[in-house]
């Protein structure tokens, strides 16, 4: 038992390290609380590129909803700007100032959607110009007799020795405006406009109203966040990166030069991604989630060493030339379009909404009904020869392109979509068997049926393939689906087939003449629709 003269212990090299710290931070801090309670005041550390000072910190979306505003609400627009847009006017007077893109006003719902509704949020850090009202007053006394600026837009304290850590000044006249991410903050802008008032108008991309707007109750039926969690998202903090409008010895010319410059430069730094590099990296859209799974694994477009590879995982189209089956954004309309009435929670819930991500056993299954599907479509003749080593130039090429090709639209995106399109209507709507189906299917590829489609006994002549134009027409791809479905016994009401019937006539009708499967030309209201399989 320890007596009252014992010595008290030492503390461990970690205690002390601890205790060391808190000595020099507890002044610091009480140094510093009361500047950054201020709305006015940031904590910022300085950095130095290409000649220019830029100061990164972090604010909470209420201040940068607050504070930040568009390049367009400069005082120096006020004439030219279009008040229902919030976009400057292309003039002879604005041209040169003009800082950014045109605002799409489209974004704002699905941005401000996704942080409302995606627990795993995140947004890159916004690029910001601070500009003082004396900017835009040429007799300010911060310029001097050439026009030259005599000090920087950006009010900055260092509080170390350097100068790389300091607080940033923001005045009430000064202006903040979104260089880079001006749409990011108008996500943001309509997140707070959601949690304030409780609804949100989606708008066009000129910002005309369309539809209802949606709210925060709408919201709160698909997010992964609780409402407590949605409520307290306006105190979240981003990252921010500060630039001076001017800096000394610049005059507004030169100024602006840097400025639009700084734009432009960070915008062609960044890739802007493709579909297909969408649907290979998004983790919320089921139908993309299922689409990559299965692509990576089915033997129809799996890699293999024997083989070149099946899909063009980056660019929508197939080049004449290509030896590839598909693409990754075609696999995933097709997943999309098949999977569709069977997983309709999948889809967004209401225009402008993003879907969430399906649950486990709910992708486990989309994945086994698009192996079936695949399955089922490697069982074609036409898919059968890719088996014994044919490639896809020769069997997707027209007939008339040099070398000559079968133009077969299994070997065609529009085609894969369609056929997919129509499948999943007769499996999941009317619950017809895949099985049954693609023993019709494998008949009617044998006898030619995807074949040929430049020509006019061709089923597919004028819907998927335009004669007078001699290339794909992706417009008919909803009515190849519709035809699909007819030939495979799905439509039997008269007047659904009469309209049917309508579709197929004015595809084949070109100037007032439409051709027949004999290739004659007859009156529109003579085209019939083909024999049921």
């Amino acid at each position: 038992m320890k007596s009252a003269t014992d010595p008290t212990p030492e503390p461990n090299p970690q205690d002390r390290e601890a205790i060391a710290r808190s000595a020099v931070a507890e002044p610091i801090a009480k140094v510093l609380e009361p500047l950054l309670n201020s709305p006015d005041t940031l904590l910022v550390h300085k950095t130095q590129m290409g000649g220019t000072e830029a100061f990164i910190g972090s604010v909470t979306l209420d201040w940068l909803d607050r504070k930040v505003g568009y390049a367009s609400q400069l005082p120096l627009f006020k004439r030219h700007l279009n008040p229902e847009t919030g976009n400057v006017e292309r003039v002879a007077d604005t041209v040169e100032d003009i800082l950014q893109r045109p605002l799409d006003w489209s974004r704002q719902l699905p941005l401000a959607q996704y942080l409302a509704t995606h627990k795993a949020h995140k947004f890159p850090a916004l690029l910001v110009v601070i500009c003082p009202s004396w900017v835009n007053h040429p007799k300010a006394f911060e310029w001097d007799e050439e026009g030259r600026a005599t000090e920087s837009a950006i009010a900055f304290q260092g509080l170390d020795s350097g100068g790389q850590l300091g607080l940033l000044h923001l005045s009430s006249d000064v202006s903040v405006f979104a260089l880079d991410g001006q749409h990011r903050l108008m996500g943001i802008q309509g997140l707070m406009r959601l949690l304030r008032s409780g609804k949100l108008q989606p708008y066009t991309k000129v910002k005309k109203a369309v539809g209802e707007p949606i709210t925060f109750a709408d919201m709160a039926e698909v997010s992964t966040l609780t409402p407590e969690e949605m409520r307290n998202l306006a105190s979240e903090t981003i990252g921010i990166e500060f630039i001076p409008a001017i800096v000394p010895g610049e005059t507004r010319a030169i100024a602006r030069q840097r400025v639009r410059s700084i734009f432009v430069h960070v915008n062609l730094m960044a890739v802007k991604l493709t579909k297909g590099q969408l649907a290979l990296l998004d983790e919320d859209d089921g139908f993309s989630i299922v689409t990559r799974q299965v692509a990576v694994t089915h033997p129809l477009l799996m890699e293999k060493r024997d083989r070149n590879p099946r899909i063009n995982w980056d660019s929508a189209t197939v080049a004449s030339k290509s030896t590839v089956l598909t693409t990754l954004q075609a696999l995933k309309e097709m997943t999309q379009r098949y999977l569709s009435d069977r997983f309709p929670h999948w889809l967004s819930p209401k225009p402008g909404l993003v879907p969430m991500r399906p649950d486990d056993d709910e992708l486990d299954e989309g994945m086994q009904e698009l192996r079936r599907l695949l399955d089922a479509l490697a069982s074609l003749p036409s898919y059968q020869r890719l088996e014994r080593g044919e490639e896809t130039p020769v069997l997707r090429r027209f007939s008339f392109e040099k070398p000559g090709g079968e133009s077969n639209i299994l070997f065609r995106p529009v085609g894969q979509v369609a056929i997919a399109q129509g499948l999943g209507v007769l499996v999941f709507q009317q619950k017809k068997p895949l099985v049954s189906l693609f023993e019709k299917l494998r008949s009617f590829d044998a006898k030619g049926g995807f074949n040929g489609i430049e020509y006019p006994e061709s089923l597919w002549y004028g819907v998927l393939f335009d004669p007078s134009k001699r290339r794909i027409r992706v417009a008919g791809r909803d009515l190849a689906a519709k035809l699909l479905v007819y030939i495979l016994g799905g439509i039997d009401e008269p007047m659904d087939r009469a309209e049917l019937r309508r579709g197929l006539a004015e595809a084949r009708t070109f100037e007032n003449r439409a051709v027949n499967f004999e290739g004659r030309f007859v009156k529109p209201r003579e085209i019939k629709l083909p024999n049921i399989l």
